[in-house]
């Protein structure tokens, strides 16, 4: 659900087709985030590239559900409702510890990263994240060595740095396009981490 005409799993043909295939979940269900690209298949394709290679791929070294607290701390930074729902289920999946995952989004929702149950680096993480979202133009080297202080390899502070941006984009999608969770099932995500082409939904 959108406000921009987008088209039904079952009326799609061609690539469109093809790409719906490739992302749904169960019953052939197609988040609305990627159905609000349907009328272009081209910027689909680019979007879920970039959501799979960022959040569910073997290469990354920060844990999965960590980088859904990240996600789910920028699109909360973004009033985006949209994101939080879908990546707090997420969170709560991968993370296996439902007490836990209800004081991080506490902590979230507090705009206190400082109450979440996460260990110092973590905390770092998501003051860098904070940054990054709200005031981006004053990120300056020194940011980037606080990350390096509390123990992550520039590998990973591009990782932190790449899920942040990424969320800025998806926030913004959803945002300016209206898209609803009304169909969606939350939660659902790409679970062949070896395979950044597969993006199968589960």
């Amino acid at each position: 659900m959108a406000w921009i005409k987008t088209v039904p799993f079952e009326e799609a043909t061609g690539k469109l087709k093809t790409l719906y295939q490739r992302v749904t979940g169960p019953g052939n269900n197609v988040d609305n985030i990627m159905m609000a690209h349907s009328l272009r298949p081209h910027s689909m394709e680019g979007h879920m590239a970039l959501y799979k290679n960022v959040l569910h791929h073997s290469g990354n070294k920060i844990p999965k559900w960590f980088l859904e607290v990240l996600g789910v701390w920028v699109s909360s930074l973004n009033n985006c409702g949209y994101c939080v729902e879908h990546h707090f289920s997420g969170l709560q999946r991968l993370l296996r510890d439902e007490e836990r995952g209800l004081a991080i989004r506490a902590a979230i929702e507090a705009r206190s990263p400082a109450q979440a149950p996460l260990d110092a680096a973590q905390q770092a993480a998501l003051l860098y994240a904070r940054k990054l979202t709200d005031a981006p133009a004053s990120i300056v080297e020194s940011d980037v060595e606080a990350l390096r202080a509390v123990g992550y390899d520039d590998g990973e502070i591009l990782e932190i740095n790449q899920v942040s941006a990424y969320f800025a984009y998806a926030n913004r999608t959803v945002l300016g396009l209206g898209c609803s969770t009304k169909g969606d099932e939350l939660g659902l995500s790409p679970s062949n981490s070896d395979n950044p082409d597969d993006w199968g939904h589960k």
